[in-house]
This record gives structure tokens, sequence and C-alpha cells, in this order.
């Protein structure tokens, strides 16, 4: 007799529970927001809608199903299992969040706070939840396969990430290591100067990778020319999907001048972009940004005492590196399957 599938609910403390915690009482919280000229009926408004939103969802997982909560703050010490069909209640960034722990298990998002949040990945009300989770078990589950971005280091250590991976120092500080690009090339074709470069003016350069000039402007390369590496010195590298391209990488992105079109939620290439890249005798900044397919690796060897990777923001559940360490950055097998 096989097991009745297990939904397993995500949230997220409120603000108002955080703010119960750290003062103790509703008076003292009160208090503490007023001084900081805030008020906090609109926070206990919100925290009420919340609640209500997820009592809804629970109420709504039928009756014969088992069933388990999970806290933001718990997803990296919960066990999910391969029949478990995952709820999560709340923003698009708690989907994000949840998504790196999963293997193929379907995904109900559930906005708790209509109007707050974007919906690009909380896509539903809780007055959904009763028939998302009879699809989701059933033959007619219409799902988005969203591509994911994984880091493996050379001991083994695993990252998976929905939206973007960090890879530099804790503290965002000044990174040293060394950049390759590992899997097959490009085709050679001739490069197309970005403007500013003595180009033609389309904004775009070569395929799979970025080179600033002595003059400031990208040259597109391709080949075994982009695979030549470097060492740099900068605030750290990021690599991002198209889930991640409404955040922090298209920020990256428009400030580069959009030279590489932003990828698609599900099409299997990610956008790479070096921070901050700083010139030196021993450090260089041509290689500042690409994007990655799918059997292409961005590989990262540590030139300090201490660099982390962690992805969606996840600063908690990082990957430790150390001199002389490498890690692999690319497109991940595994994908997120998020009910539609």
């Amino acid at each position: 007799m096989s097991l009745a599938p297990r939904a397993v609910i995500v949230h997220r403390t409120t603000e108002y529970e955080e703010l119960l915690a750290r003062h103790g009482t509703h008076g003292q919280a009160e208090f503490f927001l007023s001084s900081r000229g805030r008020s906090i009926h609109e926070v206990a408004e919100r925290h009420g809608r919340s609640r209500r939103a997820l009592a809804a969802v629970s109420a709504a997982v039928p009756a014969q199903w088992r069933r388990a909560r999970v806290e933001r703050a718990d997803l990296d010490r919960f066990l999910f299992a391969p029949e478990d069909v995952v709820v999560v209640a709340g923003q698009d960034g708690l989907v994000a969040n949840t998504a790196k722990y999963l293997d193929g298990q379907p995904v109900v998002g559930i906005d708790t706070d209509p109007g707050r949040n974007a919906g690009v990945l909380v896509r539903h009300r809780p007055a959904d939840t009763a028939r998302l989770l009879r699809a989701a078990v059933g033959r007619a589950a219409t799902t988005d396969e969203l591509t994911m971005v994984e880091a493996v280091a050379d001991d083994t250590q695993r990252l998976v990430a929905l939206n973007e991976i960090y890879l530099g120092r804790p503290d965002h500080q000044t990174s040293r290591y060394r950049l390759d690009l590992d899997g097959p090339g490009d085709p050679a074709e001739p490069a197309r100067a970005a403007v500013g470069a003595g180009g033609d003016g389309d904004g775009r350069s070569g395929p799979g990778i970025g080179r600033r000039g002595s003059d400031g402007g990208r040259r597109g390369r391709a080949g075994d020319d982009a695979r030549a590496g470097e060492a740099q010195a900068s605030s750290g590298v990021l690599v991002g999907t198209g889930t991640g391209a409404t955040g922090w990488l298209r920020s990256l992105w428009r400030e580069r001048g959009g030279s590489h079109p932003l990828p698609a939620p599900a099409e299997a290439r990610l956008l790479w972009f070096v921070r901050e890249a700083w010139p030196s005798p021993t450090t260089g900044t041509s290689l500042v940004e690409g994007d990655l397919t799918a059997g292409r690796r961005l590989r990262i060897t540590v030139e300090s005492d201490r660099l982390v990777a962690f992805g969606d923001g996840m600063e908690s559940d990082a990957l430790e590196l150390t001199w002389g360490q490498s890690v692999r950055v690319g497109v991940s097998d595994t994908s997120l399957r998020l009910l539609v």
C-alpha cells in the first residue's frame, strides 16, 4: 500500500511575530515602532491577513493526506520526501528559498498578501489551494519547469539556487580568485564591439563572454580566448537564472548596458557578472560578464583565506571555500516544478 501524499506548508515568521519575540508584548512593540515614526496597526493587520491565509491553506489539505509545516529558518534541517506536494504560503522570495532543498517535488505558490507581492512565483490565492493540490497528484497538472543554477566544489559540496548564486567574501569586501571557463566553446566568429569601443553600435558583445578594453568598452571574444581565464580581485561573482532576472541579476545587467539578452525563466542559460573588478599588476578586468549554456561552467579557484558561495540570499546555508579550492558553476540538472 502506497503512502498518502504529504502536503508540506512552508511559511515565514511575520514582522509582528518578530517584534513580539524581541520586545515581549504588543505594547512594548508599539512603543518601539512609534518612536521611529511607524504604527503597529499596519504591521498587525498584515500579520492577521497572513495568518488567516495560512489557516485557509491548511484547511484545504484533504483529510486523508499527511501534512507538515516548516518555517523558513528551519528549511535547511527539514527532510523533504519524494511524494511531497510543497505549498509555499508567503512572498515570491520564499519559493526561491524553498526551491534549493527540493528534488522534483511539485510546488504551489500561494500569495498570502495580494497587492504587496509581485506574484511572479506565488501566483495563486488561498481559495485555489484545494484544486491545486488535487491537480498536483493527478495527470492534469500543468507546471513550469524553471531553470536552476548550481555550484559544485572540488570537495563535492553542492549548492543549488533558483535565482542566483553569489561567490565571494561574506562581507562583500575584496575577493581574490582565478576565473576560468570550462566546457565546449562557441565557434569563432568576428567580434562585435559595443558602443564606445568603436563598433557598429548594436550594444552586443560576442557569444558567451564579455571583455572590457582599455577604453572602457566591451569587446566580444569567442573560442579559446574566452577560456583563457585570469586572476581577479573584485567584490564577487554573481551567476543567475531567468527567474532571477527580475532581481539582483537585472540590476547588474542594466548597469552593464544589457549586452547579453536576459534568459527566460525556463531557458537553460545563465548570465554571470563580476562585481567591481579591480585592475592591478597581478589581477585583470577583462572577463567581467557572459552567459553559460548547458555543458559550460564558470570555474572559480580561491586565492584567499576564505570565500563563500550562497544562493538566493540564504547566507546561513553557504559553501565554505578556502585557498586553492575550486568551484564550478553552471546550469543545474534540477529544475523547479511550479504549478501554473
